[in-house]
This record gives structure tokens, sequence and C-alpha cells, in this order.
């Protein structure tokens, strides 16, 4: 099946798999860190202050996650996404009406689980199981929503905090997702997709079931959590304390603000090609290439510190971030199964989301102890360059035990 005839007879899923991931941007890290500023006048907080406050909810998150995540295994995709949905609305509203600290960390872990976590799980989890011979191509158009919101909504966040204020333009996205994303995406998944029996017919046998506690017992999940969730940990570090980085290199905002259309075209191209190369030869085989990108995106960051750095640090983060999230989401039922994918892909996220409030506050309390920004960014590249090695070592146990099975 060629792309196009792909994309033509599959439209209505793909597109509420990308949708999902689209309108997951509202409780990312690039679009609410666009109010930290703000939170930290307003409220009296350093750095390090609103750097550990956005851990701890998204900790939260993570330790929610997988409870309310394996409920993909129970209930129809349509009825997750209303509650969730819903659910992220009400968080922009909250947001939008802080009034202390303590309600700043409650929107911002309602932001994260119904956002970050549950949107993104649901667009990946549900594009990986309705599609067996495809996945790799489906999983692909998908995660494009990613780059989709990274080019769109940071722009659009700016022009409504200039018209309305930032609380002002908290609301409108809550209005956006109750009056515009909820009744296109009941719409979309009014009907479920079950893989035609051709379909199931050409496709890799799937082999073992594996159950969810069977997959934590598993080391190698363990050993790919900790190297796929890199580029969580680094870029939403990265891009939480992207102010400091603009003023540390005698940058403008702006400048790094347009790098984000390089870092979305990246992501476009990167998922575009590799969909294609998983369907091919396996995401198996892929695994140990997936952390190259962001190595030398640290190794760039940390050692030039000319405006043109900024660009082509974006560009390869870009590139990393679709490259990563297309084969982690066709990794997980390729070597684990469908039967039990919501529960234990809820725990991947988990680590994803731990990863990525993990950064935040680690990088802004060592920012706030005089640590030098390049060493932290150096030490990134090295963990990724290590995990390289150590992803290979995976790959080959996972051939070796599906030419066993």
């Amino acid at each position: 099946m060629t792309y196009f005839s792909f994309l033509r007879e599959n439209a209505r899923w793909l597109a509420a798999s990308y949708l999902l991931a689209v309108f997951s941007g509202f409780g990312q890290t690039f679009f609410i860190s666009l109010s930290a500023g703000d939170l930290r006048a307003e409220f009296g907080l350093s750095h390090g202050d609103i750097g550990l406050l956005y851990m701890v909810a998204t900790l939260g998150s993570a330790l929610t996650l997988p409870y309310v995540g394996r409920s993909l295994d129970h209930f129809p995709v349509q009825k997750i996404a209303a509650v969730v949905m819903t659910g992220l609305a009400l968080f922009c509203v909250a947001m939008a009406n802080t009034f202390s600290v303590w309600m700043v960390g409650l929107a911002f872990y309602g932001l994260r689980l119904c956002g970050q976590g549950m949107m993104t799980h649901t667009s990946v989890t549900a594009a990986g199981r309705w599609f067996t011979a495809q996945r790799g191509r489906a999983v692909s158009i998908a995660v494009l929503g990613f780059p989709t919101a990274e080019a769109l909504f940071p722009l659009c966040f700016v022009v409504l905090a200039n018209a309305f204020g930032w609380r002002g333009a908290w609301t409108v996205s809550a209005i956006v997702l109750a009056v515009v994303a909820l009744p296109v995406l009941l719409t979309l998944l009014a009907k479920d997709r079950i893989p035609s029996a051709l379909e199931t017919a050409s496709a890799k046998p799937e082999g073992r079931q594996w159950t969810r506690g069977e997959a934590l017992r598993d080391v190698r999940f363990w050993l790919v959590n900790c190297g796929v969730n890199a580029p969580a940990f680094i870029g939403t570090a990265i891009f939480f304390h992207q102010v400091y980085l603009v003023e540390l290199r005698g940058w403008t905002l702006e400048l790094f603000a347009s790098a984000f259309l390089l870092m979305a075209s990246g992501v476009v191209c990167a998922s575009l090609v590799i969909g294609p190369l998983i369907d091919r030869f396996s995401a198996r085989q892929l695994l140990p290439f997936t952390l190259v990108p962001l190595t030398l995106a640290c190794f760039v960051l940390a050692n030039f510190h000319a405006p043109a750095a900024a660009f082509v640090f974006m560009l390869l983060v870009g590139i990393s971030n679709g490259f990563n999230s297309t084969l982690v989401g066709a990794l997980w039922p390729e070597v684990y199964g469908t039967r039990h994918m919501g529960a234990i892909r809820s725990v991947a996220f988990s680590v994803m989301v731990f990863a990525s409030a993990a950064g935040p506050g680690l990088v802004g309390w060592l920012i706030d102890k005089g640590v030098s920004f390049d060493l932290q960014v150096m030490a990134m590249g090295g963990y990724c360059l290590v995990f390289c090695g150590v992803l290979g070592f995976v790959s080959r146990t996972y051939r070796s035990s599906e030419h066993s099975s």
C-alpha cells in the first residue's frame, strides 16, 4: 500500500491520533513554560523554585499515569478521549485563575497528567493498536501532531497574551479545547478501527503477548526506558530554562523561538522517514540509532555559542524527537504484543513523565548552585553517547529472542 492510499483509506483514525497529539500541546513544557516568567514575577519564585514546583507536579502525574493509563485496555478510545480532553480544558481554566503557589502546582499537575501524559498515551497507543502491518507509518503520522503544536502554539500564546494577558491566553486555550477539539475528536472516534483480515494476515506474527508484570520483570524494558527517555529529560530541562539560556548566550528570545520552526521541520522529516523504515526493518533493529542526533545536539549547544548554534541544536533535537517518538511508539507493541499494551505503555509513559519532571528541577537547582550550564549539557551528551551502546546491546538481545521464539 502506498503512503497516499494508506492515508486515504484510514484518514479518520489517523486524523484522530494526530489531533490527540496536537492538542496534548496545552500540557507540554514548551507551552506551559511560556507562563514561567509571569508566574515567577507574580508569586516571587526563583528559577529553582518554579523548577522544583514543576518537577513535583510532574512526578505526581507520573505516579498517577500507570493507574489511569491502563483504562485504554478496558474502555473505547472515544470515552477516554472525552474524559481526558474535558479534564485538560478544566485545568487550563485553573491555570487562568491561579491565586496561590499551591494552585499553580495543582494546575501543573493536571496539565501534565491530561496533556503530556494521557493525551500522548492515548494517541500513540491507539495508533499502535489500530494498525498492524502499517504500524510504523501510523505512529509516524500520529506523532506529527507534536511538531504541529510546537510550531503553532507558542506563537498563538504570545499573540493571545499580548492581547488578553497570560491568564486570558489560558482561558482561550480552554475554550478551544471544549468548543473545537472535543467535538471534532468525538466525531472522528465514533467508529473504532478493527484491522482487516488481510492486514492481520500480512503483518509479522506478534508472538508472545506479555502482561504488564512480565514486562516489568524484563530488565531490557528498563534499560530501553533509561535510553529512550533521555530526550524527555534533556528537551524539557533546556526548554523550561530557555529564558536563562538566551540570557547566558546573549541571544534574543525571538531568535530562539524562531528556531522552534526548524525543530518542527526536523520532527516531520524524521517521522516520515523512520515510519516506513520501521515497517521494513523493525523497531528492534533501528533502536541503537535513536540517540545519535540528540548526542550531537548536546555537543553543539555546549561548545558553540554563536546564534547559528541555536538553529543547529533545534534541528538536531527535532530529528531526535521525530525518530525517538515514532520508534518507541512502534517498539513496545512489536516487542511485548498488543493485548496488554495500555497497561505496559502507561508505565513507559510514566517513566517518560518522570524524566521530563526531573529535568527542570535538577537543572534549575544546579543553576542556583552555580554549576556551569555548558558542563550540564556536555554531561547530557555523554549520557546519550553511553546509551547508544547500551541500546545496541538490547537490540541484539531482542532480535535474538525473536529468532529463538
